[in-house]
């Protein structure tokens, strides 16, 4: 990257709520909604010559650590909007992204915030993505915040209702494990369909602690803090090793 001159640092990412991303109640779901900005964020990685194939270069590959997002209305089935995502700093190997959801209206819906590691594809153990200008590229927006808070640390839970998830085919990814928004419809699954039907997710963040692998179980924990605040626990039974933590709030 030359001296000076600072890539485009901000990237939109127009799309449209379809019926193959809804609920049965015509709302675009979370799994789809973060399915979104996981998309947004590989073009923006792209964009900023920072993206898979640039860090396979080096054998790293980009993995979403944490992720909360507060919702403050549900789209619906054909509403139209764009995602606005940014790099917006380096947290001592957390690269830490944000990002604005808006409606056709340019009316904000959401907003998020993430965290993601360079995994080294050997180790599977994270290390720095060395490259002219990145840190410069990684913090230049770090005034500009989606939410001012760190993504949620969340831990591990002791008790609640349990049910299981085998993994097949279709939950895994292009890198060989359980893609990210799979973790929010399990999450989201435990609750009724009369329970969804009245409520909406206000917030919900997950910490992606170890990845999951096809033909693996997962014990699912969910315990209920507050009238409407659940927590989560994933449990790999196959390792005997937490996948992944989560909470909804509604």
């Amino acid at each position: 990257m030359p001296s000076g001159n600072f890539l485009p640092s901000i990237t939109t990412l127009p799309f449209s709520v379809t019926s193959a991303n809804t609920d049965m109640y015509k709302r675009l779901r979370t799994g789809a909604l973060a399915d979104l900005l996981i998309q947004s964020a590989i073009k923006s990685a792209d964009e900023l010559q920072a993206g898979f194939d640039v860090l396979k270069q080096q054998k790293l590959v980009w993995v979403l650590s944490r992720l909360t997002i507060k919702t403050d209305l549900p789209m619906m089935w054909y509403q139209t909007g764009e995602i606005e995502t940014w790099p917006k700093n380096i947290e001592k190997i957390i690269y830490l992204r944000d990002f604005f959801v808006k409606d056709e209206n340019q009316q904000l819906i959401a907003r998020a915030t993430s965290g993601w590691l360079a995994i080294d594809m050997t180790t599977r153990r994270p290390r720095t993505f060395a490259k002219d200008g990145i840190t410069e590229l990684f913090t230049q927006l770090k005034n500009r915040q989606a939410i001012t808070t760190l993504p949620e640390k969340l831990f591990p839970v002791k008790e609640g209702h349990q049910s299981e998830v085998n993994t097949t085919y279709f939950d895994i990814d292009l890198n060989g494990h359980v893609t990210s928004s799979r973790y929010l419809d399990w999450m989201t699954d435990t609750f009724t369909p009369d329970f969804h039907r009245n409520n909406y997710p206000k917030e919900i963040s997950v910490n992606y602690l170890n990845e999951t692998l096809i033909n693996e179980t997962i014990r699912l924990t969910r315990k209920t803090i507050g009238s409407k605040i659940f927590l989560f626990e994933g449990f790999n039974t196959t390792r005997n090793i937490i996948a992944f933590l989560g909470k909804i709030s509604f």
